[in-house]
């Protein structure tokens, strides 16, 4: 069983990035040929896949949020993280991690979800 958990601030000031960490147990990371994504839904609105970075760190991003986003990774914890840069309240979303399948897409595994707020 893979577990998922998102962690970090609930509240972001706009202007600053928005950084979550997903932890992964019962699976790592860098095992071929899993992804591991980011996605957000903001309130009233559908599920937006942010990015992803696969099995072997490679990225790629969204292409509505490409200049603003990073993730990356530390495989001797088995996490991987998101950073947001210059926030508005429109980032205001539910952010979560979830595993995919590297280059097919659908995911498997999911963390519960952790509600980001961007506000002065």
């Amino acid at each position: 069983q893979v577990q998922l958990q998102e962690s970090g601030p609930g509240l972001v000031k706009p202007s600053q990035t928005l950084s979550l960490t997903c932890t992964v147990s019962g699976g790592s990371i860098t095992t071929s040929f899993y992804g591991w994504a980011w996605i957000r839904q903001p309130p009233g609105k559908g599920l937006e896949w942010m990015g992803v970075i696969a099995y072997d760190g490679s990225t790629s991003y969204s292409p509505s949020l490409k200049s603003r986003t990073s993730i990356s990774r530390d495989t001797s914890k088995n996490q991987f993280s998101l950073q947001l840069s210059s926030v508005t309240p429109e980032d205001t979303a539910v952010y979560y991690c979830a595993r995919s399948l590297t280059d097919v897409g659908g995911y498997d595994y999911w963390g519960q979800g952790t509600q980001v707020t961007v506000s002065s």
